[in-house]
Formats: structure tokens, sequence, C-alpha cells
């Protein structure tokens, strides 16, 4: 439960006549407390109701497309479709979309959509077999793509439409009130890619490649001279489909000369921890690191899409460029909103100046999103590559990680913050995705409780996105044996049920009818914290460490931490300047509980032209109520080091508070 204090218990008429409007030096006028106090009292039309959907920030909701709908139990070891199940696009029913959109979700990110390698037979389709030796489990992995004008056939009811049912379920996520996401993976593709579907005037990667030089501009790939490609050596008792037979299995795959593989080796025999799944795409970067293509002028970081997209006009660009640039306009035309670049680091940051300017001169909302892990390029990326967000992997997460695995400090996730505090809006959150354990694994945090106050952290502290993936908000573990890759990640490489998310799915209904009790909390606990990350107003104001202030306090430490969230509403119908803020208080240990006072530093209090009084405020995850007393030790005549506020907090272990104060002060005349 959240905090219930004994001062908020006071009766609200002696906390009135206890308390006077006070004319304030650093306050541009007075306000009543009983007015300051009737803003914040809980039976007052909420946020929600004032605000409306969409006042806070996006939510990403990460699926994997393949086994959402899937309601097979299996789960044998690199089964088949037949012994395993899948699920298709089709089981993104109105009832399934609108169980997705409950989370606050703004943008689904459909994982595994364009079509990838895989081990099954649709050449009725008149597509072609791709072969077990260069395929990474059996249903394959969703980044090594084979075809990037069509679908993934295993998702289509009926093959021959596939593309015909992902149109229609764009539409169907549109009507929900959702956008639609997609990969796109620049980086390297599938090793016997064969883009059937693409349109007219389009060639096929690699086609037009001059194959007797490891490089030239317009190569799409690079080629390992005089030798052939050799799949990696098997180690560790690996077996290609561990050990199961398979068409074209043998083996041995067929590529003269060998291509350099997506990771960036130049082995003819790929590491069988190298991508060998895939190959790397040349975007006009030479063996030894020269680019053969034009730079952005000094100053570029600066300007904005409409100058980058100019720029690019006239110039001549290695071919791979193109490519790329008719792929991801394709989508867009089809009614996809937005993309998950994966890997974007590995391409260079002028390639996606030119791709995201086209993008956002034409679709200016379009949603960019960037796998990019190295701090030293975020700015790169985004001033220079025009990406709206990137991971905030390394360091946000790794850290918040470290405190849910309780060896951690607190402390780091305010001073990452700070050092990013020039790009933190586009800095996406998250604490699951396909890359990452499971929370609930033991090799994470072992339980799905020691999520809570993490998600509250990641999801509310900054203005960035937010992103969960699914089965998340039911604790699911990771932990089936499905074939390719160890449990603790649920497969991206296998077809598999997902247990708890199958217990929410319900059969088809989507109502969370097989779920346990902690299962129906923990889900609940999600879609309180994350329609606060995407409808509360104060998600698009600044955020206010508060951590360091309160680390003298008793009983506050490493595994605590505390920060606020402010925004100001605009002018009321009374001509007056509304205000609200949040205090959002963290408790990440798991034994023991959290009672103390904190505090809110004096220069925040005069920042926020907050009067003094007493405020009451509302938990908006546990419905509890504290008291916000803001003192003025220096007498009437208020100086700011003399403004002080205090308020009680009583957290359960791995229990989080966000108390709302809502207040309203006199515009200036």
């Amino acid at each position: 439960m959240g905090a219930l204090t004994a001062c908020s218990q006071a009766p609200q008429n002696q906390m009135q006549q206890n308390q006077s409007p006070v004319k304030s030096a650093t306050h541009s006028t007075s306000v009543a407390l009983s007015q300051a106090v009737q803003l914040s009292l809980p039976e007052q039309q909420g946020w929600q109701m004032q605000q409306g959907r969409g006042a806070g920030k996006p939510v990403v909701y990460q699926v994997f497309t393949r086994l959402f709908g899937n309601t097979n139990t299996n789960n044998i070891p690199w089964g088949t479709i037949e012994q395993n199940g899948i699920g298709k696009f089709a089981d993104f029913t109105d009832t399934a979309l609108q169980g997705i959109a409950e989370l606050g979700v703004s943008h689904v990110w459909y994982t595994g959509v364009p079509h990838h390698a895989l081990v099954n037979d649709y050449t009725a389709y008149g597509i072609s077999n791709d072969d077990p030796d260069v395929i990474k489990g059996r249903a394959g992995s969703p980044y090594a793509i084979k075809d990037y004008y069509n679908v993934n056939p295993d998702l289509a009811v009926d093959p021959a439409q596939r593309l015909a049912e992902f149109e229609a379920l764009i539409a169907r996520t549109h009507a929900n009130g959702m956008k639609v996401i997609i990969d796109i993976v620049p980086n390297h593709v599938a090793r016997q890619y064969e883009a059937i579907s693409r349109p007219e005037g389009i060639t096929n990667l690699g086609e037009k490649d001059d194959t007797t030089v490891t490089y030239a501009p317009n190569n799409n790939f690079y080629y390992v001279q005089g030798e052939s490609f050799r799949v990696p050596e098997s180690r560790n008792g690996y077996q290609v489909l561990g050990g199961k037979p398979a068409l074209l299995k043998d083996g041995q795959f067929s590529e003269d000369p060998a291509k350099w593989t997506g990771n960036g080796s130049r082995a003819a025999q790929p590491d069988l921890n190298d991508w060998y799944e895939t190959v790397k795409v040349n975007y006009g970067v030479s063996p030894d690191g020269a680019y053969d293509f034009p730079r952005l002028p000094q100053g570029y970081d600066q300007k904005g899409v409409a100058e980058h997209h100019a720029f690019w006009q006239d110039k001549t660009l290695p071919d791979s460029w193109y490519q790329f640039y008719h792929i991801a306009h394709y989508w867009l035309e089809k009614g996809v909103d937005g993309f998950r670049y994966d890997m974007a680091e590995m391409v260079p940051s002028e390639f996606w100046s030119f791709l995201n300017s086209s993008i956002k001169v034409q679709y200016p909302d379009a949603f960019l999103l960037a796998e990019v892990y190295n701090p030293d390029q975020f700015r790169e990326y985004l001033h220079i590559g025009k990406m709206d967000y990137l991971y905030d992997k390394v360091d946000f997460y790794d850290s918040l990680k470290a405190v849910m695995q309780g060896h951690g400090d607190a402390a780091n996730l305010a001073h990452i913050q700070a050092q990013i505090a020039d790009i933190e809006p586009h800095m996406l959150h998250f604490l699951e995705n396909h890359d990452e354990q499971r929370i609930a694994s033991p090799d994470f945090a072992g339980d799905m409780h020691k999520g809570k106050p993490a998600l509250v952290v990641s999801a509310l502290i900054s203005r960035s996105p937010t992103m969960i993936y699914f089965g998340q908000e039911v604790g699911e573990d990771g932990s089936e044996e499905t074939g390719f890759g160890d449990p603790t990640r649920t497969t991206i490489f296998d077809y598999a049920g997902v247990p708890a998310h199958q217990r929410w799915m319900n059969d088809g209904q989507f109502d969370g009818g097989q779920l346990s009790a902690l299962e129906k909390a923990l889900r609940e606990y999600h879609v309180n914290v994350l329609n606060i990350s995407a409808n509360h107003p104060a998600m698009k104001g600044n955020s206010i460490p508060l951590h360091h202030t309160n680390l003298e306090e008793s009983r506050y430490g490493k595994l605590h931490f505390s920060f606020a969230r402010y925004a100001d509403l605009g002018v009321n119908e009374q001509g007056e300047q509304q205000h609200v803020a949040l205090l959002v208080v963290n408790n990440f240990d798991a034994q023991q509980s959290l009672q103390t006072r904190l505090s809110v530093p004096h220069d925040v209090l005069h920042k926020w032209d907050l009067p003094v009084g007493d405020y009451i405020m509302k938990d908006l995850l546990n419905s509890g109520l504290t008291t916000l007393r803001v003192t003025n030790k220096g007498g009437l005549e208020v100086v700011d080091n003399t403004i002080h506020a205090r308020f009680s907090v009583n957290l359960a272990p791995l229990d989080s508070a966000v108390f709302e104060i809502t207040w309203s002060t006199p515009t200036a005349q």
C-alpha cells in the first residue's frame, strides 16, 4: 500500500483555521490555502478527465508478432508449427488491441513482420526454401530479412494474401487509436536475400554487384575474394535444429565468393557467435574505413530536417542508400507510422540524415527509433542522423537493472539523467525487450514484483517515451527451453507459446481470465503507471531530482529513489495560472519498508511559485493521502533559503508512490 500519514488525516477546516494567506517576497502574489487544498482533494476531477488521452508522452508496446496469438502450450524444443503452433496477424482482434490500448499504448511495434529467412516450405507461393544451415532456430531470426517488400508468410492465414492481411492489421490498429511501427534493419540482410515482391524498377540487393572485388562504392555487399562461404564450426554440442532433419540441411551453404557477415566478420567461415545468418550491407564505407560519399558540412548538427533534405538532393550516393530509401517509403505508403532501426550505429550517420530527412519532410509525425548503444554517439545520431529516439540502455537501463538486483546505487540514476539532460526527451526507456532478459527470470531479478518500482522510475522520470515488451505486464519469466538460445529471454528464433501471456490471452478472449491474482494485480499496476506516463500533463514538463536532497534522511538510502515532475497547465477561467507537480518516491528494497519524511529543495519551491501552506496530495498509484507542508522559517518576508517543504512517506517493500499536487496562483496584472 502507498503512503497514508497522520498529518494527512487532520480535518480540512482545522488546517484552514490554522493557516492564513501569506504574502511572500518570492511569489508574485498570495493564494488562500483553502483554494490550494480544494484543488488537491481527490474527489476533484482527476488529470485523466481534465487532460484526456495523450496529454503525456508516447508509450510503445513491443510485441513479437508470431508469438502473441499462439494458444499452443506444447513448447517442444525446435518444434515445428504443427507441433508448437504460431500466432497470426488475424489474432490481433479489436478485443486484443483494446487490451493493448488499456496500457496507455500509443504505438505498437510489431516485431518480426518483414519476410525473414525461416525453415518452412512456401514454394507453392513462389517462395524459395531457406537453408537451415544459415538460419538461427526453426522460425528464424526476424533480423535476417529475406524480402523487404513483403511480410512473413508464417503470419498469414492465407500466405498468398499475407500483405493484405498485414494491411488489414494496420487499419485495425489505427481504428483502435494506436499507430504502427515495424523494424528496418539496414546493416544486414539474410544470406539468401531474394526480394521477389519488389516493385517494378527496384533491383534485388546484390544483383548489380561486381563480385570480383572486395569493395566498390555501389556494391550492396562486401566480398571475400577467392573463397567460398563455409558454415561455422559447431561446438559445445550445438546442432542445427537440435539434430532434427530438415530439407536442405547438410552442413553446407552455397555462396561464392563469400560475403562479409552482418556483424562485420570478414572471414569466409564466420564463428558460431557471429551473425552468420546475415551479410553486411555496404553504405560506401571502404574496408579501411574511408567514406565514399559526401560528408555534411560543419554546423549541420544544428540544422533541421528541411536543410538536411535539401543538402542531399543533388548528391550522388552509394546504391544501398537508395535501396533502403525505397524500402522505408514503401512501408510508409502502406500506412506504417514509423520504424525501429536495428543496430543503427553500424550504419553511417550521414545515411540516416539522408533517409530520415526524406521521411520527415513528407511524414513529419513518423516515429523513428534507433538501437544505438554507444553514449558517445547519442548526439550524433540525434542531431546528424535525425532520429527521434534512441534506446537508453547504456547507461540508464543497465544501472536500473543493478538497483533491481540489489547491488546498484540509485544515485547513479540521477547522475545519468544529469549527463543526458540536453537530450533527455529523446532517450526511450524500457525494462524489457526481445534482446534483454525477462525481469522475472532468475538471471535478472527472479521476481516479477521487483520490476514495479523500476517501472515507475523508467516510465515517469523523463519526457522520453516508455516501452514495454508483451508479457512483461503479467510477469512472463522466459524460462522455456525452445531451441536456439538459452532461456531467460522469450525466444525470437523458434515457434513457441508464452505461458503468462497465454493466461492473459485466455484462448482468444484477451481478458486475463486465466491469470493468477498476483498476475492480474501486476497488469493493473502497469495499466496505472503507463497511463500516468501516457496521459498526465506533468510528463511533458520538467524533471527535478530529489534524491541527493534526501540522502541525509534516516532510513533513506541507495535502494530508494525520488524525483519530481512539474508543468504549468495554463490559465483557468478565473484568470489564474494553474500548476501541477508529481512527487515520486520508490522503494527498491525487497525486505524493508520505507517510513520517513522527505524534503523538496527550496530552489524548486521558488521556481514552482508554491505558496506557504499545507497541501493534501493523493497517491495516484495507491489512493493514499499525505500532506506537503510548505513553511517559512524566516518570517513573513521570505527569502529563498528559508522556504522548506516536507512530506511523510510510508512505503512497503518494492512499493512506490506518485503524489499529485495541483495549485493555482493569480497571474501578474
